[in-house]
Order: C-alpha cells, then structure tokens, then sequence
C-alpha cells in the first residue's frame, strides 16, 4: 500500500509542472505563429519591387532583428518545456529510488525552469515592443 500512496503522491507533485507545460506549449504556438509573419513578410519584401531600395532594405534589417527576438525567445521557452518534462520524470525517478539528491535537484529544475520562461517573455517582450514601432500615423 506504501507504494500506491508514494506513487499518489509523485502524480500530486507532477501534476503542477504539467500544467505549466500546457501554458508554455501555448506560448510556443504564439512565438512561433509570429516569426512565421515576420518571415512571410520577409520573404514579400525579399521578392518585392514596388518598393524603394533604401526603405525596404530598412524594413529587412528591421525585419531580421524582430526574427532575432523571436528566435531567442522561442529557445528559451522550449528549453523551459524540455526542463519540465525532465522535471516531471524526475520527480518520479525520485519516488522509486529515494534518494535525497533528488530532492535538490528537482528544485534546481524548477528555478532553472522559471529562468529560462521568463528571459523567454522577456525576450519576447523586446520582439513586441519593437513591432509596435512599424505602427506610425503618416499626414
């Protein structure tokens, strides 16, 4: 019966990083859809000769760091999601093996975790705060 209840308890502990893992898959979904739009638009400029050389070669150099932003951004978050699902088998190697190391180390996991979400949005944050710039009210 021991075991049942440790195994109850290893699913209660792993049941948080798993719906963590769900909100960072749809982050993922969301960068990912954006450095498609940006690349699109890339590739529309790339091919285009409506415009003038020196605003379109502009809009790419700009372009290229948006995708620069994204790109980094969407590394840090999928290294978030591959860290909570080594944080989810962890917890339950550490149920069956009980050994005290494993609790320091999924700690570390976690905050390791957290860390790279959060450079992730905020990584992310830059790309969206430079987007809002290609906005402007022409007279």
């Amino acid at each position: 019966m021991t075991n049942l209840v440790e195994l109850a308890n290893a699913i209660e502990m792993a049941v948080a990083p798993a719906f963590i893992l769900t909100g960072v898959g749809a982050i993922l979904t969301v960068m990912a859809t954006r450095l498609a739009r940006i690349v699109d638009r890339f590739r529309i400029l790339k091919e285009s000769k409506n415009f003038k050389s020196k605003d379109k070669e502009s809009e790419m150099r700009y372009l290229l760091l948006r995708a620069k932003y994204t790109h980094w951004a969407i590394t840090f978050v999928t290294l978030a999601a591959l860290l909570l699902c080594i944080l989810i088998a962890s917890i339950f190697i550490a149920t069956e093996v009980q050994f005290n190391l494993f609790n320091k180390l999924i700690t570390l996991l976690f905050i390791t975790t957290m860390a790279a979400v959060i450079i992730g949005l905020l990584t992310f944050l830059k790309e969206v705060s430079l987007s809002k710039n290609v906005i402007s009210i022409k007279k």
